[in-house]
């Protein structure tokens, strides 16, 4: 086993790992509110909500853009070609919404103390049924996706040579025990080495494997020739029929992108709405990022990579074209890039279960001290749980989970959005609204094999984001049964009149 070890990136790797853990474990002393100021849940769940516009931008691009990202978004892109750059236009949709919507939301959380979407929720409509459906389906969605980025750091754990669980399981121990002492500020803080790392992997990437490779002509033309040799739904340009999947993808990716929980958490925790704003105006500098790393999926073609998984695509790729301690540089990134959004994932999972579990049902007279232990101990729990679906189930089933995650937490997006601009819904038509999506998404999802489109069998057939047509079925219900609502309250003071 210690002959296939590379051990010249693997120094390196260690090198970067230990100066993120040294940095989380000193985050808890960064922007601190004071003595005592720890113990409270809006200091170690949201950095004391005094993040500024730099801070805010590394955060969010920290736990927007993961180490799985990196991974998939190029194995999706070798494995069928231009389909996989759905990335691309959900990352451009997403942020006109939120400066449209997250201003607002992070003005009602702010007034009222509110800590998560679900806080908002109740203290819009004043319904625990529909808080807690709110609170699950955050906790729920999250889980596999903080798995995901175990899948993103045991690809490159592995492209080191290294083998069996206890490298993986290590990682995430050490992330686990900063992130108990330090909360939010410890991804924050990190957050900032893990952009620039990536930056500095992806800009040296597209630069020099064009010149290892013939240039991008030749990249684009054994990538071509790839696809052709392939067939099927694969190409350098979408097909006809991969149009409006692509186009509905992207649309329900950015409606459902900022209201996963650890999203959320980076928004509730900047100073101000204007902070909020200003980001959404520079975030797009990830795109950019993120076309540049959706195309390593072609020169992987070009470098005739043969690869057991479409996931080690990237790993193969650097690993055969630069030294072994750019190697390590790169793949001390992508790990690194794991970290930030695990913890914030964790955090945010966490921040759901104290506010709107816990509380409410358990121990509703509890401290701010108290709510902090108990999301502390919460985030150790999630963490755990991401390990061990990990270690002891089958990679595909995280991946099943995740894409059924999406369509899951889409549909809360009307009770978090809706209230923000119009009193027109009660709680009782959302939380049918949410229920029948959930069922609907959930039913069609298996029933295609999870799979992310579904094809409606009207005419020659429309193929539709899953996750999109459960919420078009979600508003419906909303609608039918607020009509039916206000046309019971009308009867009930026409009697009430006579």
């Amino acid at each position: 086993m210690t002959s296939t070890i590379n051990w010249t990136a693997l120094w390196v790797f260690i090198g970067f790992f230990v100066l993120v853990t040294v940095m989380g474990f000193m985050a808890s002393r960064w922007q601190s509110g004071g003595a005592g100021k720890g113990e409270h849940l809006d200091e170690w769940g949201l950095g004391g909500r005094n993040f500024g516009t730099w801070i805010t931008w590394f955060l969010v691009g920290g736990d927007f853009y993961t180490a799985y990202t990196v991974i998939a978004v190029p194995a999706l892109v070798y494995a069928v070609g231009a389909y996989g750059f759905f990335a691309l236009p959900y990352t451009i949709l997403v942020y006109p919404i939120v400066f449209v919507i997250m201003p607002k939301l992070w003005g009602a959380a702010q007034a009222a103390g509110h800590v998560t979407a679900a806080d908002v929720v109740y203290g819009r409509y004043g319904s625990r049924p529909l808080e807690l459906a709110i609170a699950l389906t955050g906790v729920v969605a999250t889980m596999p996706y903080i798995a995901l980025q175990l899948v993103g750091m045991e690809v490159v754990i592995r492209a080191l040579g290294l083998t069996g669980e206890l490298p993986l399981a290590a990682a995430f121990i050490v992330l686990a025990l900063y992130t108990y002492a330090a909360g939010l500020r410890a991804p924050a803080l990190i957050a900032f080495v893990k952009d620039v790392m990536i930056y500095i992997v992806v800009l040296v990437a597209v630069v020099l494997v064009p010149v290892k490779l013939g240039g991008y002509a030749g990249i684009f033309s054994a990538a071509g020739a790839a696809f052709a040799a392939k067939g099927g739904a694969t190409g350098l340009v979408l097909q006809p029929a991969q149009m409006l999947p692509y186009a509905t993808l992207a649309l329900g990716s950015a409606l459902a992108a900022f209201m996963y929980p650890h999203t959320l958490t980076g928004i509730f925790a900047a100073k101000s709405a204007d902070t909020i704003r200003k980001n959404a105006i520079f975030l797009p500098a990830y795109t950019i990022l993120l076309g540049l790393i959706a195309l390593l999926g072609y020169m992987a073609h070009a470098a005739h990579l043969k690869v057991a998984s479409n996931n080690d695509v990237v790993p193969a790729l650097f690993g055969a074209l630069f030294p072994d301690w750019f190697s390590g540089f790169a793949f001390s990134a992508i790990a690194i890039g794991a970290l930030v959004p695990a913890a914030v994932m964790s955090i945010g999972a966490a921040n759901l279960f104290t506010r709107n579990f816990w509380k409410p049902y358990v121990n509703p007279h509890v401290s701010p001290a108290g709510e902090a232990k108990v999301a502390k101990m919460v985030s150790l729990v999630v963490k755990v749980g991401a390990l061990v679906c990990i270690l002891f189930l089958p990679t595909k089933f995280a991946l099943d989970l995740q894409l059924l995650g999406g369509v899951w937490i889409l549909q809360t997006f009307p009770a978090v959005v809706f209230g923000l601009f119009s009193r027109r819904f009660c709680s009782t038509a959302l939380l049918c609204g949410w229920a029948v999506g959930i069922v609907a998404g959930t039913w069609i999802a298996f029933a295609d094999g999870i799979k992310p489109v579904h094809t409606l069998h009207v005419g020659a057939g429309v193929t539709l984001y899953t996750g999109l047509l459960a919420l078009a079925v979600n508003v419906a219900v909303a609608l039918v049964v607020q009509a039916v609502a206000v046309v019971a309250q009308r009867g009930v003071a026409g009697k009430n009149a006579a």
